[in-house]
């Protein structure tokens, strides 16, 4: 078994504790495996792992990535999120090779992903990135003008509003990673109440996923957990 193998099943392991702790259904969380800055190989070892999804914040890098596993494994099925910041002019490569953005803050991004995305393709699944935490240095919509946005983007064609995420401000301790977390269930439960079908909260990382689950996360983003320390030289 690889190192990358017994790493998934540890962070399942602990998806399925921190459900359980929850009372949530078995099977109620879903695992992306953050794979930026890791190579193609270390994607084929968790894609013959059983691992299906990936997030990637690098556009090139990413790319790059996605062409090489497809020539690898060409029917592998498997989906491609984007986790990272976008600018206006990356959108269309955005649009074109990824199922998943996680990362929306601005109605003109949505707007080209939605003008961008070939007709061929599924409508891109959205998540709306929130600045939960009121963090200067980090992206996302604020928590006073994101029922605006959202009922905007619910708006576009070739896109389907999923849901909320969030990276909130570093915590160690459970309590406070997990008011942070129920922060932005209650923004999720009241889009929900206004009437957007919306069905996924991607939060939780490696250091605070239990926390996440604990507070509903549907989707958690984990990396380092499972692919080992980065290497951003």
């Amino acid at each position: 078994m690889s190192t990358i193998e017994q790493n998934l099943q540890a962070v399942h392991q602990g998806i399925v504790a921190a459900i359980q702790e929850a009372g949530r259904p078995a099977g109620d969380v879903a695992l992306l495996a953050v794979s930026k800055t890791f190579g193609a190989d270390a994607v084929l070892a968790a894609a013959q792992a059983g691992q299906r999804a990936f997030g990637e914040n690098y556009l090139q890098e990413a790319l790059d990535k996605i062409a090489a596993v497809a020539a690898l494994l060409p029917r592998a099925g498997l989906e491609w999120h984007f986790i990272g910041p976008i600018q206006s002019n990356k959108t269309r490569p955005i649009a074109e090779h990824f199922d998943w953005v996680h990362t929306v803050e601005r109605e003109k991004i949505a707007q080209r992903l939605s003008e961008q995305r070939p007709a061929g393709l599924a409508p891109l699944n959205i998540c709306l990135q929130v600045n939960i935490s009121g963090e200067t240095s980090k992206s996302g919509v604020a928590p006073q003008q994101l029922r605006a946005l959202a009922l905007q983007v619910a708006a576009l064609p070739h896109l389907r509003l999923r849901g909320l995420m969030a990276i909130p401000e570093p915590a160690v301790e459970f309590e406070r990673q997990r008011a942070a977390f129920a922060q932005l269930r209650a923004l999720y439960e009241q889009l929900r109440g206004d009437g957007l079908a919306l069905d996924t909260l991607s939060m939780g990382m490696s250091a605070d996923m239990r926390a996440a689950v604990v507070e509903g996360a549907t989707i958690v983003r984990v990396g380092s957990a499972i692919f080992g320390s980065r290497n951003y030289s």
